[in-house]
């Protein structure tokens, strides 16, 4: 198997280094980083598999990020987008209120139905699910009137 030499720079080194050295960092990274430290100490990708129990694309991505990006680009994760959130605090605020106001006439607490009922009247919060309604008050750990 052919492997491609890498050659740190001293910042890099030392960075890669601070890395191993303290356990301050994810897994992840501390594994790129002993990834590159072999790469750059001669070592084949064989015994580097096997030591560090990773596969062959782990160590081919980081030499690669490595020569694109540098150490950092290297070590670190790229955020990954996900998906937005469909409501924001402003929302969560204002079912949280409505939770803690005094409930419906007719009723003697809120329900997760009354609450989705009432937030969908509410102007600025649309159309949304109990299921949303009741995770949303899970976050804030309230109470739907219960004293």
């Amino acid at each position: 198997m052919r492997q491609t030499k890498l050659h740190l720079t001293d910042e890099d080194r030392e960075l890669i280094e601070s890395y191993r050295a303290k356990g301050l960092h994810h897994a992840r990274e501390v594994n790129r980083a002993h990834v590159l430290s072999a790469l750059d100490r001669g070592i084949p990708e064989t015994q580097i598999m096997a030591v560090l129990g990773v596969g062959r694309t782990v160590i081919w991505r980081t030499r690669a990020a490595y020569l694109e990006g540098g150490a950092e680009f290297a070590l670190h994760d790229v955020p990954r987008p996900g998906k937005p959130r469909q409501y924001d605090t402003d929302v969560e605020a204002k079912i949280s209120a409505l939770a803690c106001s005094t409930p419906p006439p007719g009723a003697s607490r809120w329900t997760i139905a009354l609450l989705e009922q009432a937030a969908r009247a509410q102007p600025g919060i649309g159309p949304i699910s109990r299921e949303t309604v009741r995770r949303l008050l899970k976050k804030t750990a309230s109470s739907r009137g219960a004293s």
